[in-house]
């Protein structure tokens, strides 16, 4: 066994460590506006529920590590006080993994990661529309852990609405977890998943993802590639040599560029849908 003294080590190792042993751990898909209503979308896993009468969420936007800056949604939610927790299933992680790319401010993540935007009932950012549970909450306070990069910040969150897909209930109107089909976020690039384990989803690009709205209208409107197909394909910082908003697909081609995208193969993806 090894043992690790948190002040001997760098915050990078020691968040590697945290991390990995820390796991499975659920995944706050975070919907925010700013007060000029720019919307804004993103992942975090330092999530959960922490009781039901008041109804209480918390999750943490920690500073970065990297160069310790603070994300548009702790800005946002310092802001407004309001936020809508959505919950990720794996038919949605690879579009996920896309919005946590790091767009510029003012950059709305529904649009670049393809999500729908729903409104809400009772908060003003607006809901994932593909998300199978999505919790509206008004911000009741934010408690802040630190000032260094790696430090977090928990956002304690009072659920104000519930909206459930009826699709994932059971015969008795109760949740069916492997209906919800949720996955949640293990080390490095392993995420979990309740109906088949583990499985890895790499990392959105260092340079920004072209992003849904940047994919050509043939390949965008597709009905053979899903929302995580066209998510992987949108995580490339530009389009392949040759290829305009015009181009156009057979559904040969979309076929085949699937079966590469079902082996993480987006480069022979691509290929097929140019040739």
């Amino acid at each position: 066994m090894i043992t690790i003294d948190p002040k001997e080590v760098s915050t990078g190792v020691l968040h590697g460590y945290l991390l990995s042993a820390v796991a499975p751990r659920p995944i706050a898909f975070a919907s925010t506006i700013d007060h000029d209503g720019n919307v804004n979308l993103s992942p975090f896993s330092f999530f959960n529920v922490f009781s039901a009468n008041p109804p209480i969420l918390i999750f943490s936007p920690a500073r970065r590590v990297r160069d310790n800056t603070i994300k548009h949604t702790l800005e946002n939610v310092a802001a407004t006080k309001e936020v809508v927790v959505n919950i990720v299933d794996y038919a949605m992680v690879q579009q996920m993994s896309l919005s946590s790319t790091e767009y510029a401010k003012g950059v709305n993540e529904f649009v670049k990661s393809g999500f729908t935007e729903v409104a809400s009932e009772t908060v003003k950012p607006p809901r994932v529309g593909e998300a199978p549970v999505q919790l509206e909450c008004k911000v009741n306070d934010i408690i802040e852990l630190g000032t260094e990069g790696g430090a977090g910040n928990l956002v304690i969150c009072e659920v104000l609405k519930v909206h459930v897909k009826k699709e994932i209930l059971d015969k008795n109107g109760k949740i069916d977890p492997v209906k919800l089909d949720a996955v949640s976020r293990m080390g490095g690039n392993w995420y979990g998943r309740s109906k088949e384990g583990m499985f890895e989803v790499p990392k959105p690009l260092q340079s920004l993802g072209i992003g849904f709205d940047s994919l050509p209208v043939s390949i965008r409107e597709s009905a053979v590639l899903t929302g995580n197909d066209l998510a992987m394909l949108a995580n490339v910082d530009a389009l392949p040599k040759g290829i305009s908003g015009n181009l156009q697909c057979t559904v040969t081609q979309q076929e085949t560029a699937k079966d590469f995208l079902q082996k993480g193969q987006v480069d022979q993806a691509w290929n097929a849908l140019c040739n």
